[in-house]
């Protein structure tokens, strides 16, 4: 708890004690109206300042004003304990609903915590502590064992394990050594890094991420917009209708003022909004909350809502289905063995970086001997010529093949195909492929189970190998050969087909798609850890490289809307019916506390409900 809420509990359990010392020991009257005044002043003077100030700056109509008239005029009428116990339940809810915010900015307030207090800068020789807004782009910086990595940049020197789950929700440290890229926001667990920056504190990505959780809560969805409205002017309504209440009916009926004022008194006790005012922002804050906790950034409640209606769900294919790194996946030897093909095509592609070359050495995996490679000769658009243990090998594609007039078998297989030949005899092919994400298969079909109506892939590379991913994965439809404005034509047209309520879900990684972030109803930036033009474009961010978040993360969205709405509908049909019940005299004041202030601590403790979160393996959905 917050010194706060400390603060206001200590006064609710003084106030009660007085309360219900009033209330069972038989004092005189003097001395019992003396108790139930303290007590007043003690659990409600807050709420009364609130409600002066507020009206000398002219907001007259809200909670804290309905709440002073009603417990005053209480009061003045002689129902003592009844002012009292409305007040004292009011505070009660207050102390519920501020617990319960609390508790959903947690999980929010945790990633602000990854803002780094200083920096380590090495300066002439130097170790300089300094604030992180002081250091420049091409600083050198040291960041020690437990400390937190204050700007994105690349790694000089030493290797260690980051701890990522501020950023990510991931528990599973990642492994980091020299030139690799880190980002700001991650904890240093084990050996001392040495790390030239590659961006200023204001851009880096603990800034970015700082700045978008800061201002998710000003970006509101209809349902929210809804209730602002229909306080602003159910309140007045109100209040005016507890004033005729009031005025009109001892003209009519003969009563006297005292019973239909205590009545009118009740009607503002029942109308106060408090349930709707107070539950709705929580249970899209608890949302927002939830998704944090499994890494996922929501930008603001509309697209959280938005998401709830999710129908199409369109996805990029490299780097958000497949892993964008290409890996070995078939090798198809000719009067040779598997691992003779690949050491033949490893020692061959020795010389090159290129991703097809760096794959074919990655399975091979062993130690190249250099000594063993003798003339190498680039072929341009073909491939290579070289010479290993006074053997000439070629390496590339089928044109190669024909260029040196080499009898080969034409592979069949979908991806890059790397033929070898050695001595001019055909040896044997190799297939390389980028690697569908380990958990993708797992997410297309939880996106199915969960409602989801079409699962959509849109990339740029050929058709065949865009028909091959998306049969693996089970997606309902794939639109190959695309250039990034033909993305944007084909999600205009998917728009077009989708049902009126619907919502587009396009799902992207980076730059590349922003276009297409931008123009659906609901833009995914998936792996948005470091990815700059993932966090800008995008509507909700992914902060690691796995798709099955997006199904849990729906699933958040829908969980959120179905709570505002049970708080809606349970909130208003009891203050209705309370209210007509206390207009004609058959709801009185504790009725009418469990018309305010009991359905807003229901309606609090079902919003909360919002947090709790079930993260979905990729494991126990395959």
């Amino acid at each position: 708890m917050t010194r706060k809420q400390k603060h206001l509990l200590a006064r609710i359990v003084i106030a009660a004690i007085l309360f219900f010392a009033g209330s069972l020991f038989y004092l005189p009257e003097y001395m019992e109206a003396g108790i139930f005044l303290i007590c007043y002043i003690v659990v409600g003077w807050d709420i009364v300042w609130k409600a002066i100030t507020n009206i000398l700056h002219g907001q007259v109509f809200d909670e804290n004003f309905l709440m002073t008239i009603a417990t005053i005029g209480a009061l003045v009428l002689g129902e003592h304990s009844e002012g009292v116990a409305v007040m004292l339940f009011y505070q009660v809810g207050e102390w519920f609903q501020s617990y319960a915010v609390s508790k959903s900015r947690k999980s929010i307030a945790s990633l602000m915590d990854i803002r780094p207090d200083y920096a380590n800068v090495q300066r002439n020789g130097e170790l300089i502590q300094v604030d992180p807004d002081e250091v420049q782009i091409g600083d050198t910086i040291i960041v020690k064992p437990g400390e937190r990595i204050p700007l994105d940049g690349t790694i000089l020197k030493g290797s260690s394990a980051l701890d990522t789950s501020a950023l990510t929700g991931e528990s599973m440290p990642r492994e980091v050594e020299p030139g690799m890229e880190v980002i700001s926001g991650c904890i240093n667990q084990t050996g001392i890094l040495t790390i030239c920056t590659t961006k200023e504190f204001g851009e880096s990505t603990v800034a970015k991420i700082l700045d978008l959780v800061e201002n998710a809560s000003d970006k509101k969805g209809r349902t929210e917009n809804f209730i602002t409205r229909f306080a602003r002017y159910y309140t007045p309504a109100v209040v005016f209708a507890a004033l005729a209440l009031a005025i009109l009916p001892p003209f009519i009926t003969g009563q006297t003022f005292s019973i239909w004022i205590y009545r009118a008194l009740t009607f503002l006790v029942i109308s106060c909004p408090c349930a709707l005012v107070i539950s709705i922002p929580l249970s899209f804050f608890g949302g927002i909350g939830g998704a944090s906790k499994i890494g996922v950034l929501v930008k603001g409640s509309n697209y959280l809502e938005s998401l709830a209606h999710a129908e199409y769900v369109v996805f990029d294919k490299t780097g958000t289905l497949t892993k964008g790194s290409f890996a070995v996946s078939e090798i198809h030897p000719n009067g040779i063995k598997d691992i003779q093909l690949l050491e033949l095509a490893a020692y061959a592609e020795d010389y090159s970086n290129h991703p097809i070359s760096l794959s074919i050495k990655k399975a091979y995996g062993k130690e190249i001997n250099h000594n063993r490679i003798g003339d190498i000769q680039e072929v341009a658009g073909h491939g290579v010529r070289t010479v290993i243990d006074n053997n000439t090998v070629l390496a590339g594609n089928a044109k190669l093949m024909k260029r040196e007039n080499i009898r080969y078998i034409p592979c069949t297989s979908i991806g890059t195909v790397v033929y070898i030949a050695c001595n001019g005899k055909y040896a044997g092919c190799i297939v390389i492929e980028d690697e569908i994400k380990t958990d993708a298969p797992a997410a297309i079909k939880d996106l199915k189970s969960s409602g989801v109506r079409k699962t959509i892939m849109l990339t740029g590379d050929a058709d065949a190998v865009g028909q091959k991913v998306s049969a693996r994965l089970g997606l309902d439809q794939a639109y190959t050969e695309l250039l990034p404005a033909d993305k944007v034509e084909r999600v205009e047209e998917l728009l077009k087909q989708k049902s009126e309520k619907g919502k587009l879900v396009f799902v992207g990684d980076g730059i590349n798609d922003a276009p297409v972030l931008a123009r659906a109803d609901v833009g995914i930036a998936m792996g948005g850890l470091g990815s700059d033009a993932a966090i800008e474009a995008a509507d909700i961010v992914l902060m690691t490289d796995e798709p099955s978040k997006i199904a849990s993360v729906i699933r958040i969205a829908r969980k959120t809307i179905r709570i505002a709405n049970q708080n809606i509908v349970f909130a208003l049909g009891v203050k209705f019916l309370v209210l007509i019940l206390g207009a004609v005299g058959y709801a009185n004041m504790w009725a009418a506390v469990f018309a305010d202030v009991g359905v807003s601590v229901i309606a609090i403790l079902n919003a909360i409900r919002a947090m709790k979160v079930k993260r979905l393996d990729a494991s126990t959905l395959s």
